[in-house]
């Protein structure tokens, strides 16, 4: 088998460019091709990470398999020109997690069925996350049965991909893991990993690795999930702050060939990015930050779209969303709280970006072509891109960004992806 890009991510400190890759944790087909695009205008490798609430082998929220979504991803290359040889595809948090209301048993059975899943799709970086208790478990569990699970699912992974010539994967393992999609609470403060606790997640995957007879893939494990200082709540970001992890930073002298996976990324400035892959958090997980950028842009469309065609449409976007995630709260109703008026805040503004669930959604998506179709590819005046769309009304200015509909959507997305590439050059 092949050796994956990812296998010496380590050795890139030491290197020229880029110094660590920004994880693109994403099914949106806009966010996707935005994504493309960027990397394919710096000649950058790109990481599209699917988590195991999106895509699974029940097809997740956006109703795919990791097939599925291999297939979806490789169309949208096709049309941007992106080369599939650069394209690096993840499985995020693959474990137990959408089915931990089951017993351990069974939602160990379901994640083993997944992780095949993924690793016969030729999916090559793979997140163990077996952190999560089950039904009838404490919420955080031992490290020892937190790696003899994770060991387990990388032995399904091994044995699937038996005698196949591909890219041999790379595994990402972790102990105290940030939940998918960011915090459920308004934040304050953030207990950081100690490096004790980092050298001994190391210590006891390899160990359980060895017992479960696949410990030759233990050297394909890259890196480790720990918490640097980094989140984002329903209204509040938490900076990172370099000082406060320069002990966790330091244990990777001591663990070779490792870097530190950082999640909850989004919201952090560029600064603060490249502060987290210069201290050696080399893999920078962003997902709803990128969408909550597109958010913004077709919130800000649909204004536009109002007040040039104030008759064109029965309703407006904005309204569309408030009348699908009232009707089904299934997506959001656990993470959002507080009076009506803050529920209906939270559901259109949080930094959680609860709507990305919803994007697939029948009606959502009409609303969104309706939206582009009564734009068109017509030139949108650029007093409207400076009231409604500020972001980009510089680019727009500078001839970077035509002022269409579809280009000021991605332009949206772009800016995002800008601060993570160039955080990852350092």
């Amino acid at each position: 088998m092949q050796q994956s890009y990812l296998q010496d991510i380590a050795s890139w400190r030491q290197r020229a460019g880029s110094k660590g890759i920004p994880s693109i944790c994403s099914a949106h087909p806009t966010v996707i091709e935005a994504s493309m695009l960027h990397a394919l205008g710096r000649g950058e490798y790109l990481l599209v990470e699917a988590t195991c609430n999106q895509v699974n082998q029940d097809g997740g929220y956006t109703g795919m398999t990791p097939a599925d979504f291999r297939a979806f991803v490789e169309e949208i290359a096709a049309r941007t020109g992106f080369p599939l040889e650069k394209l690096i595809l993840g499985g995020d948090h693959l474990g137990p997690n959408p089915w931990k209301n089951l017993p351990a048993e069974e939602a160990m059975a379901k994640a083993k069925v997944m992780i095949k899943a993924f690793a016969e799709a030729a999916f090559t970086k793979l997140h163990l996350d077996t952190s999560m208790g089950c039904a009838g478990e404490p919420v955080a569990l031992s490290d020892a049965l937190t790696a003899e699970r994770a060991a387990s699912l990388a032995a399904v992974a091994e044995a699937a991909l038996e005698g196949s010539s591909g890219v041999k994967p790379v595994y990402i393992v972790g102990t105290e893991v940030p939940i998918p999609g960011g915090a459920m609470e308004e934040l304050d403060v953030l207990e950081l990993t100690k490096p004790e606790a980092a050298r001994e997640t190391i210590a006891v995957h390899r160990r359980a690795f060895e017992q479960a007879g696949v410990g030759a893939a233990f050297s394909r494990v890259v890196g480790a999930v720990v918490q640097p200082g980094v989140e984002f709540g329903n209204e509040n970001v938490i900076a990172y702050v370099p000082d406060a992890a320069q002990a966790l930073s330091a244990t990777l002298s001591e663990l070779p060939g490792l870097v530190f996976e950082a999640h909850s990324t989004d919201y952090q400035t560029q600064d603060a990015l490249r502060e987290l892959v210069l201290d050696g958090f080399a893999i920078l997980k962003v997902g709803p930050g990128l969408t909550f950028a597109l958010r913004e842009a077709y919130y800000g469309l649909d204004q536009i779209a109002a007040f040039l065609f104030p008759d064109k449409r029965k309703e407006t976007l904005v309204a569309t969303i408030e009348r699908v995630l009232t009707k089904d709260p299934t997506n959001w109703e656990k993470y959002y709280h507080g009076s009506a008026e803050e529920q209906r805040l939270q559901r259109h503004f949080s930094y959680s970006d609860r709507i990305r669930y919803y994007w697939p959604h029948p009606e959502m998506n009409a609303a969104v072509e309706e939206l582009f179709a009564v734009l068109g590819s017509a030139s949108i005046p650029e007093t409207l891109i400076s009231q409604y769309l500020q972001g980009s009304y510089s680019a727009v200015r500078d001839g970077r960004v035509k002022p269409t509909a579809k280009a000021l959507a991605l332009a949206a997305v772009d800016r995002v992806l800008d601060d993570y590439f160039t955080a990852c050059r350092a």
